[in-house]
């Protein structure tokens, strides 16, 4: 399969730790993948191949356990076009 966009919101719960700090820590994962990737404010697309964007996606929401959360709501949404690549500039560059 080619290239494709994961979406993913990672919610993570704790009484004790802020959420956007948690957070970071998922961000951090991503940004140390390489793969290209854009922060907005409700989620993190991510652009390469599935396989990949999933590992790095599993790789972030045990960051955000591992630093402390008590628990975790992560969120997915994929644009998968078969045959095709899928670019995050394709669908955002329009409106530039």
């Amino acid at each position: 399969m080619g290239t494709i966009n994961l979406g993913i919101q990672i919610v993570p719960k704790s009484r004790k730790i802020d959420s956007y700090e948690l957070v970071d820590r998922a961000i951090a994962v991503i940004a140390a993948s390489g793969v290209k990737y854009e922060v907005n404010p409700f989620e993190t697309v991510m652009e390469g191949p599935e396989e990949h964007l999933l590992a790095i996606a599993k790789k972030a929401q045990e960051a955000v356990v591992e630093a402390g959360a008590e628990e975790v709501l992560v969120y997915y949404r994929m644009h998968i076009r078969p045959g095709q690549d899928v670019r995050m500039e394709d669908k955002t560059n329009p409106h530039r």
